[in-house]
C-alpha cells in the first residue's frame, strides 16, 4: 500500500482537514472557499458513497460537515458506516428541520445540527469550538499513522503494519485505537470508550475488556506486559508509544 506517514501533533500544523459532503455544488464550492481563507485543508464530496471513496484516498478528516438528503447514500448512512471504525466529529447541514432527525442525529453521529439556510461565519465558529473541545491530538490519520518504529496504523482499512506485517482489525477494535491514539497520553475512562463506541445503547464492561485484549494480542510485543495499551485499574485505558514523550 500507499503510506502517508504522518507523526507530528495536530497543533504543529496551520490547518486541520475539513470534509464537506452535499450535493450542492455552489455550496460545496462556497464553503470550500470560506473555510481555505480560515485556513482549513478541505476536501469535498457529493454524496455519502464519494465521501467515503475520497476518505479511503486521503485518510480521516479532522471533521466533517454532512448533509443529510443526498443521492446514492444519504448522510445518515454516511455518518453510520464511518462511525463503525473512527470517531472523527460530524456536524450535520441540512435544510431537514423536524425534531426527530434532529434528536437521533445528535444522539447518535452529530456533535451538532444546522439548519440551512445559514449563516457561514457561524458554521465556521461552530466547526472551530467543536475543534477546540477536543483539543489537540498527538497524532493525525492520513492514510496511515507511524506511531513508533514498530507499529504503523492505517485507519481507513482497518488494519495495522506491525515490524512490516500487515494484520487486519474489526471495526470495533480499529474505533476504540482511533479514540485512544486521539487522546494518548491521556486515561480515558471506561464509561467514556463504551459511549464512543456504542452509542445506540449500553453495553457491558466486559465487551470493552475484550476489545482491548484483543487489540493488545494485535500491537504489543508482549501482551502481559503492554507498552502501548495501559490499564488504569478503577478508571480506564491509556496509550503511548515509548519513543514519544506524551
Amino acid at each position: 500500500m500507499t503510506e502517508t506517514l504522518t507523526t507530528a501533533r495536530m497543533g504543529d500544523y496551520k490547518s486541520r482537514k475539513i470534509l464537506v459532503v452535499d450535493d450542492d455544488p455552489g455550496l460545496v464550492t462556497m464553503l470550500e472557499t470560506k473555510l481555505i481563507l480560515e485556513g482549513f485543508e478541505v476536501l469535498t464530496a457529493r454524496s455519502g458513497l464519494q465521501a467515503l471513496n475520497v476518505i479511503e484516498q486521503h485518510g480521516l478528516p479532522h471533521l466533517a460537515i454532512v448533509d443529510i438528503v443526498m443521492p446514492e447514500m444519504d448522510g445518515l448512512a454516511f455518518c453510520q458506516a464511518v462511525q463503525a471504525f473512527s470517531d472523527f466529529p460530524i456536524i450535520m447541514l441540512t435544510s431537514v428541520d423536524d425534531e426527530e432527525t434532529t434528536v437521533h442525529a445528535l444522539n447518535l453521529y452529530a456533535e451538532d445540527y444546522v439548519i440551512k439556510p445559514f449563516r457561514p461565519r457561524e458554521l465556521i465558529a461552530r466547526v472551530r469550538r467543536v475543534l477546540r473541545r477536543l483539543g489537540d491530538s498527538v497524532y493525525t490519520f492520513d492514510q496511515a499513522t507511524r506511531v513508533d518504529d514498530r507499529l504503523v496504523v492505517d485507519f481507513t482499512h482497518q488494519r495495522v503494519i506491525v515490524n512490516g506485517e500487515t494484520i487486519e482489525m474489526t471495526p470495533t477494535e480499529t474505533k476504540l485505537l482511533y479514540i485512544l491514539l486521539r487522546q494518548a497520553g491521556q486515561v480515558s475512562s471506561m464509561d467514556y470508550l463504551q459511549h464512543r463506541l456504542w452509542p445506540h445503547g449500553a453495553v457491558v464492561e466486559e465487551a470493552l475488556r475484550v476489545n482491548i485484549h484483543r487489540l493488545r494480542q494485535k500491537i504489543e510485543p508482549d501482551p502481559r506486559n503492554p507498552i502501548y495499551l495501559h490499564t488504569h485499574r478503577g478508571e480506564g485505558y491509556r496509550f503511548s508509544a515509548p519513543s514519544r514523550q506524551l
